[in-house]
This record gives C-alpha cells, structure tokens and sequence, in this order.
C-alpha cells in the first residue's frame, strides 16, 4: 500500500501545481477574446472604408486613405498579439503537461518546467506590448478623426 499512497500524493501535489497555470490560461483566454472583438471592428471598418472610397475624392478620400493606412497597421498589431498569446497558451499547456509527467517519472523536469513558464510569461508579455501598441494607434487615430472633423 505504500507505493500507492506514494503515487496518490505526487498526483495531488501535481494538480495543485497545475492549478495557478490554468489561471494564466483562463486570463490568456479572456484576453485573446478582447484581441479577436478589436480585429473583428477594425476588419468591419476597413471594409466599410475600402466600399465608400470611390464616392469620395480630394481631402475627404486622402483622410480615408491615411485611416485605412492606420486600420492595416492596427491589424497587424492585433494579429502579432492573438499570435503571441496562443504562443504563450500553449507554452502553458506543455508547462502542465510537463508538470504531470514529472509526477509520474523519475526524472526532474523542474528546469523544464521553470523553463517553459519563463516562455509562456514573455510570450504574453509579448502580447500586451503589441496590444498597447495597437490601442495607442487606434486612440492616435480617433484623436485625430475629432480633430478634423
């Protein structure tokens, strides 16, 4: 009976190691959902652009021009940062994976474990700079839409 309390204890031990990055996938998942409602808006703007462009010309059509400037660059923010995030998700899923196998070999995988959370954190740290940086372009461009309006 031993042998098996043994394995009954490094089992507990592992799910509650394995709880806290469940967490961190929880808040990457919530995240990546905020990321895909912005690239939902900018997409549907810059179509509704790209369809009322030819009916403009002169300073009306170069200010839709330079918004449509802005929204692909925007996306492609969004995008690095949807991609970063489900880097650093998956990054969480292997760190558990990681952890329960460590559980039930004898090898210590400790480093590999630290190894793959240190990812996973920049992977998401990743993220919120690009999702700054799209924030900070899209209030830079309603700014200047008021002030020209």
């Amino acid at each position: 009976m031993p042998v098996l309390d043994s394995h009954v204890f490094d089992i507990t031990r592992a799910i509650q190691l394995a709880v806290a990055p469940v967490f961190l996938l929880t808040a990457i998942g919530t995240l990546i959902n905020a990321l895909t409602g912005r690239l939902g808006r900018a997409i549907d703007r810059r179509r509704k652009l790209e369809e009322l462009l030819p009916a403009f010309e002169g300073e009306t059509r170069a200010s839709m021009e330079r918004e449509l400037t802005t929204l692909a660059i925007r996306i492609k923010y969004v995008l690095r940062s949807i991609s970063a995030a489900v880097l650093s998700a998956l990054l969480v899923c292997l760190l558990i994976g990681t952890a329960f196998l460590g559980a039930f070999v004898s090898v210590d995988l400790a480093k590999t474990v630290a190894a793959l959370f240190v990812l996973a954190i920049a992977a998401l740290t990743a993220c919120l700079v690009y999702f700054l940086r799209e924030v900070y372009l899209a209030s830079e461009a309603e700014r200047a839409r008021f002030f020209e309006g």
